[in-house]
């Protein structure tokens, strides 16, 4: 497959000789991959051939198998991208639900959207070898399970099991703000060693972070749960029982809430944009406290970790861009004493579909970020245990 993936069409005795694998064995391999439709017979060498003899078959990846499959369920919203062998996404889209669904009702809805995918592209599924599921924060890796989340292990051992068994293929699960922040700490330092810390504002506030050029997620899962740290004595209750948690006054929700507590009721994002663009006063207040709130958390973070890059992702930056200057200004004024260290603060380069391809790499450890990385067990925790779908 590397070969393949690697050199383009190749004869079986090509791949057997760039591999080192005797013929036998590769004839062996090359009938299972075709027989799963990993790869295809593109031409053969007959109008080349000079002597008598069997036409040799030129085999390549099928560009139509899904060999990747990541997954980001949102609070509101399921995410999917379809890579192939090379690793570059060919598909992806993405559905709603209700965020009081059940997960049987946001897995219909993951299914649904996945055939329409296969449908209107002509992609198939049917050498799929790994599936990156995302979920909501705060998700453990031990016994221990948080009062909110989708992270209990009850319910990630039988969401592992149900997809594993509906597509044929291993399944690897953690929180999908980790996943987003491999895919933006990628981006941001081009695999190279660094520290980057990310933070997620959309239905709900999350992050991750990139220390010493490793992704880390902390001793059961739980680093850089930014929105639940305090940002304001007092305020709104949180979904973790806590109040003036930061996930109350800068993830969408929020922000929608905080407009329509001054007045201004926004019945969608459509109406959200709308007002942002014509800079309406109402919105312009709440969303700059959203980014006060976020500046300070990502300063008190900086002093902790002193990172090189600080990415602010989601639907918040996404449609009201504008937070990232109340966001800077923060981080500014509360770094003043340590100016000449502080932090680049970029936005998001993607928007959406972060989380599902940070969920792929994480299949295949494509990365040097995920070199300490350790895949989630949704069994009772063991000792470190790695996977790898290399």
């Amino acid at each position: 497959m590397r070969a393949l993936q690697r050199d383009g069409a190749l004869s079986r005795g090509e791949i057997a000789a760039r591999t080192g694998i005797s013929r036998t064995t590769v004839s062996d391999i090359v009938g299972g991959l075709l027989a799963s439709r990993s790869i295809v017979v593109v031409a053969t060498d007959a109008s080349g051939r000079t002597g008598s003899g069997r036409p040799a078959e030129l085999l390549a990846l099928d560009p139509a198998a899904g060999q990747f499959l990541g997954i980001d369920f949102g609070h509101r919203r399921v995410h999917v991208s379809i890579a192939d062998a090379s690793h570059d996404v060919i598909a992806s889209g993405s559905v709603a639900y209700a965020e009081d669904a059940r997960w049987p009702e946001r897995l219909a809805a993951l299914y649904a959207l996945v055939e329409d995918l296969q449908t209107s592209t002509g992609i198939h599924l049917e050498s799929l070898q790994g599936i990156g599921v995302g979920v909501p924060g705060p998700f453990v890796t031990a016994e221990w399970a948080p009062g909110e989340g989708w992270g209990r292990l009850s319910e990630s051992r039988s969401i592992e099991a149900e997809l594993s068994e509906r597509f044929g293929a291993r399944v690897l699960l953690d929180n999908n703000t980790q996943f987003a922040a491999l895919t933006e700490a990628q981006h941001a330092t081009g695999d190279e060693p660094g520290d980057v810390v990310y933070i997620r504002l959309g239905d709900g506030v999350g992050g991750g972070l990139v220390v010493g050029g490793r992704l880390v997620s902390g001793s059961i899962g739980l680093a850089a749960e930014f929105g639940h740290i305090r940002a304001t004595e007092g305020g709104r209750l949180c979904r973790c029982g806590k109040t003036g948690c930061l996930e109350t006054i800068a993830s969408m929700p929020a922000v929608l809430a905080g407009c329509a507590a001054r007045g201004l009721e926004l019945g969608s994002i459509e109406e959200f944009r709308a007002a942002v663009a014509v800079a309406h006063p109402i919105v312009d207040e709440v969303v700059r406290e959203a980014g006060v709130a976020v500046g300070r958390v990502l300063a008190a973070a900086t002093l902790m970790l002193n990172p090189a890059i600080v990415v602010v992702g989601g639907d918040v930056p996404h449609h009201a861009p504008a937070i990232m200057r109340a966001i800077g200004d923060t981080m500014t004024y509360e770094l003043s004493s340590t100016a000449p260290a502080a932090p680049q603060l970029r936005q998001a380069a993607y928007s959406g579909d972060e989380g599902s391809r940070g969920a792929i790499a994480a299949l295949f450890h494509a990365s040097p970020l995920l070199i300490d990385y350790p895949e989630r067990e949704t069994a009772p925790r063991a000792a470190d245990s790695r996977r790898s779908f290399a």
